[in-house]
């Protein structure tokens, strides 16, 4: 099996804080970098972008995002993702890994903002032009700071992005059901179920498993997914796994059936029409596309 998509960490990046906070616009971001990001790749930090000028689309996770002015992508760690802009493109990009966050606001958690909590939640954001001043502002000061020399600077960054991150929930927390009253216990519940699922998906399907781990009950893990996200937790195992399929099927050279095998399916034909199912195309169909 050739490799599947390249993994890039931030060190890779000329960061700050400790080698854990990276800034740039984006422009330069890509010229420096181009070779890193024109392809398909995961990552193990946050990434946060702005477009101010220009147009593409960006790929996420194989969603395709359109890009245009007032567009913001945040992502988690070990999404999958790439890129295709104009030549006029503009705006502002930051990384920084989960230790940039828990050293700087040991009472709080990256996991606390909305586009963060979840892989579930939608990873963009298009920002309407009676906002959009105020959200580039402080990306540039981001910036400007980080290519500073001032004193305090590791203060100020952290304290500017938290302000990013808060103004960005402002306008991200209309994408949530206005109904749903998320607690912080079910949030937690959520990730730890998440962490879980990408711990043992490939060889445990059910619910049961899942709430086993968690010493709940099925029902009450169920009523919880449900409550957040409006789905199962059987949902969320099915969809992880497909995610998995589509990398390997777009990232590695595996057959439709040691791609099954791989999976934990013992049927080929099974596999295949839950993947039709749910995205449209067989297997073989999506693995010509990419």
């Amino acid at each position: 099996m050739k490799n599947t998509f390249p993994v890039l960490n931030i060190e890779q990046f000329p960061s700050e804080q400790d080698g854990n906070f990276y800034a740039n616009d984006i422009r330069n971001h890509i010229d420096t970098h181009h070779l890193h990001i024109s392809k398909p790749h995961k990552h193990d930090f946050y990434l946060t972008v702005i477009f101010t000028q220009g147009t593409g689309f960006h790929e996420i996770d194989f969603n395709s995002y359109e890009v245009k002015a007032g567009s913001v992508f945040l992502l988690s760690p070990g999404q999958t993702h790439f890129w295709n802009l104009s030549d006029d493109i503009a705006g502002f990009v930051i990384i920084h890994n989960r230790l940039f966050f828990d050293v700087n606001f040991s009472n709080r958690s990256i996991d606390d903002f909305p586009f963060f909590y979840s892989f579930q939640n939608d990873p963009s954001l298009y920002i309407e032009k009676n906002d959009l001043g105020k959200i580039v502002q402080l990306f540039r000061e981001i910036k400007d700071e980080y290519e500073s020399g001032k004193a305090f600077k590791s203060n100020k960054i952290s304290s500017l992005t938290d302000i990013l991150y808060i103004e960005l929930s402002r306008l991200y927390q209309p994408k949530i059901n206005a109904s749903e009253q998320h607690s912080g216990n079910q949030i937690v519940q959520l990730k730890r179920l998440e962490r879980l699922i990408d711990e043992f998906y490939l060889s445990e399907k059910s619910a049961a498993f899942y709430a086993d781990s968690m010493s709940i009950s099925t029902r009450h893990l169920n009523r919880i997914i449900q409550n957040l996200l409006g789905k199962t937790t059987t949902d969320l195992i099915l969809e992880r796994v497909l995610l998995e399929a589509q990398r390997l099927l777009s990232g590695s050279n595996m057959t439709i059936a040691e791609l099954t095998d791989f999976l934990g399916y013992e049927d080929q034909s099974y596999f295949s029409r839950i993947f039709k199912n749910r995205l449209g195309l067989t297997p073989t169909e999506f693995a010509k596309k990419y």
